[in-house]
């Protein structure tokens, strides 16, 4: 496993993100996941499975600190009164004293940032949550939080992919000391039927999947999460640190990027994008 280091915080390069998965899948595929390599869990709040994940690293029989664990605080959760009461419950579903990664899930809230991230950096001072985050952000809100917190901010969880420039947000995270974690990474399903990555695949004996992940992996401080409830999927998406791509190919696929790549949107919760 290849690790990203930002401002203290050693993140496995490829997670197994949870985001749309049903308490029953998880109970599933994460133990199979677990068992096929996978350390960086992803899960959140709003997504209504923290317990089903708490309970399969608990059977799992692994070290908890072995497993880089993340989740997210939803937005209605923000607030110096309900953050802290909503971590606690995080904690008891997911079986754990700590979290190793907590994330802010989307910037728009009228809750002022200085409170949000004041909040975090209590959760990081009582020992409940080892490094923060945020998701979703621009590089001016990116700014922003780092600007505010005590504690450093270490990544900046958003979507990013073959068909989506990010290259504004990589660079500011990049000047803080910041990771970069990549969601929806196979663009709902585009990614595998790119005639290009599936040209490049083949001259690795790899699947476009594979090739779009090592792309993003091979960048620098990019972590990318990966997502299946198919059992023969997980070892197809860990097999990805045994090829590399060359210059050529890895401006090949940045090429591909679109003004309209963007898929994930919500006007209620997005900020203006970079």
């Amino acid at each position: 496993m290849k690790y990203v280091t930002a401002n203290g915080a050693h993140i496995p390069a490829l997670g197994f993100g949870t985001f749309r998965m049903p308490g029953e899948d998880v109970l599933k595929i994460l133990p199979l996941a677990l068992k096929t390599g996978f350390r960086h869990i992803d899960t959140a709040q709003i997504y209504g499975n923290e317990a089903e994940v708490g309970e399969a690293i608990a059977r799992s029989g692994l070290a908890r600190s072995d497993i880089f664990l993340t989740t997210k605080v939803w937005v209605d959760k923000f607030s110096r009164r309900d953050m802290g009461p909503s971590v606690d419950e995080s904690l008891k579903k997911l079986q754990t004293d700590h979290v190793d990664l907590l994330l802010l899930h989307w910037p728009k809230s009228p809750v002022p940032l200085d409170e949000q991230i004041e909040g975090l950096n209590a959760l990081v001072d009582a020992g409940k949550v080892r490094h923060i985050g945020v998701s979703n952000y621009n590089c001016a809100l990116m700014g922003e939080a780092v600007r505010l917190s005590k504690a450093p901010i270490v990544t900046n969880q958003i979507e990013y992919h073959p068909y989506l420039d990010q290259t504004a947000v990589l660079s500011a995270a990049r000047s803080y000391g910041m990771s970069v974690t990549a969601y929806y990474a196979m663009a709902d399903g585009r990614v595998p039927k790119d005639e290009l990555l599936q040209d490049i695949g083949a001259r690795h004996g790899k699947t476009a999947a594979q090739v779009a992940l090592r792309w993003l992996i091979q960048q620098q401080s990019v972590a990318a999460l990966t997502k299946t409830a198919t059992e023969s999927r997980l070892a197809e998406n860990f097999a990805v640190f045994d090829f590399s791509l060359d210059a050529e190919e890895m401006d090949a696929i940045s090429a591909l990027a679109r003004p309209d790549g963007r898929i994930v949107n919500p006007g209620h919760l997005a900020p203006e994008w970079d």
